[in-house]
């Protein structure tokens, strides 16, 4: 994009300013998804080493999250202590989450292969003593974790890590094969059985299908389980309305919400990336599910005074893709609407998706754009928007570069060479190929 002078500016603070010897507790999922991906992206588009060594140094700060007696990781660790724990409000801080400790394997193999160091792969996927017994090597007291952690850093791996969140899933009882969003990282047990492809389990599906896709299409594991999530998802949550708009809702215990969550828009990209790799069968169906999904969220957008979606749609009492209270009716400045208008158009170059495309970006210059940047709206119903006065991170690192990517060529960024990380930070299929073929993309 020719923001050289910015880059500049921003290497030097990662390099300068961006420090890791801090007290205080980390998210491990924002922090690998948004830091850690973003660290790695800029590493490979631009070979500077500065960003590879904060990103491995990063990661280790990590890794005491994983210390639990199942290799599950909890959502909160402590980098000075090391010390972790789970969010407060997942199940009265017992759980981890599906979408948090499900995003990793994309992150974790790049820091694998790029510190050599095999313990991050390890944590996402340890070794299968610890899924089968449940009991994982501790992580020392919090005076030896460091130089502990060192040590285990080179003998062991990281690609073992997230392994083992595999290897759990593999053997823990599914309810109809649906994955429920809470996990005990002590017992390995579900603990309530609420499943979503929205919030708190979203990225763990498209983790599946794009570890198989940066794989070069060797991940089976990965492939493999996706299908099988996915059927499952069709067969028990899918819905069509009496408006005829395909659906996915949520799923408590066996009683579904008609509803869905913008959060869970980006399945529509997501079916549609998958579906080339599914039995030939299926493929058209795949397609056609994915163009679905995305109407029926374009409609969220269309069906409000601003043409910006809600934060959750409903499907009930004659009305269809709409909020039906104020709490649900903001919108953050969210990506996954254009998420999978860029997917649709990559994959079948329908100019629909483009048009799509083109009311976000006026509905965001018309509503959304202030003297300071772009804000947040609490009501999309309301042609008089009350800005919330946030420009949200991911409006940076998602919407504006799936806007981007949406009415560009289809090699800036060729979704044969490159997968996107569920915070939109691009990562190589072939890394030797495209990291060398995408320098000075920036």
């Amino acid at each position: 994009m020719e923001l050289k002078e910015e880059f500049q500016e921003a290497k030097a603070w990662v390099e300068e300013s961006f420090h890791l010897n801090v007290s205080g507790e980390a998210s491990l999922f924002e922090v690998n998804i948004r830091y850690i991906g973003g660290l790695l992206s800029a590493f490979y588009l631009t070979g500077e080493e500065v960003f590879r060594v904060k990103a491995i140094k990063l990661g280790e700060k990590l890794l005491p999250a994983f210390n639990t007696p199942t290799g599950i990781p909890k959502g909160v660790v402590n980098f000075k202590s090391g010390s972790n724990r789970s969010w407060g409000w997942a199940v009265a801080g017992s759980s981890s989450i599906l979408a948090e400790f499900g995003s990793l394997h994309l992150e974790f193999l790049h820091l694998t292969e790029l510190s050599g160091n095999q313990v991050f792969a390890e944590k996402a996927n340890a070794s299968p003593a610890h899924a089968v017994t449940g009991q994982a090597k501790p992580f020392p007291s919090t005076a030896e974790t460091s130089i502990w952690l060192r040590r285990r850093v080179l003998r062991a791996g990281i690609l073992a890590i997230v392994r083992n969140i595999r290897k759990v899933l593999r053997k823990i009882h599914k309810p109809f094969g649906l994955y429920p969003n809470f996990l005990s990282p002590v017992s390995g047990n579900w603990m309530q059985h609420h499943v979503s492809v929205g919030g708190l389990g979203d990225s763990f599906y498209e983790y599946l299908i794009k570890s198989w896709l940066m794989s070069a299409k060797t991940d089976t594991e990965a492939k493999d389980m996706y299908y099988e999530a996915l059927e499952a998802i069709e067969t028990h949550l899918l819905n069509v309305s009496p408006g005829g708009l395909t659906y996915i809702a949520e799923w408590r215990g066996g009683i579904l919400d008609h509803k869905m969550g913008h959060l869970a828009c980006f399945s529509g990209g997501m079916i549609a990336l998958g579906a080339a790799d599914a039995k030939e069968e299926k493929r058209a169906h795949y397609r056609e599910l994915a163009a679905q999904i995305t109407k029926t969220c374009h409609e969220s957008y269309a069906r409000s005074d601003t043409k910006l979606g809600p934060e959750a749609f409903w499907f009930n009492s004659g009305r269809e893709a709409v909020a039906t209270q104020l709490s649900e009716s903001y919108y953050i400045l969210r990506p996954e609407v254009v998420e999978s208008y860029m997917y649709l158009w990559r994959q079948t170059h329908d100019p629909i998706y483009r048009e799509w495309g083109w009311e976000v970006v006026m509905a965001l210059e018309k509503h959304c754009r202030t003297e300071a940047g772009f804000s947040g709206i609490q009501d999309v119903y309301n042609s008089i928007p009350n800005h919330d006065n946030k420009q949200q991170t991911f409006f940076l690192a998602e919407t504006l570069k799936y806007l981007y990517l949406l009415f560009s060529e289809d090699d800036t960024l060729s979704l044969e060479d490159w997968v996107f990380n569920t915070e939109a930070h691009p990562l190589p299929v072939n890394h030797s190929d495209s990291s060398s073929r995408a320098r000075g993309q920036l």
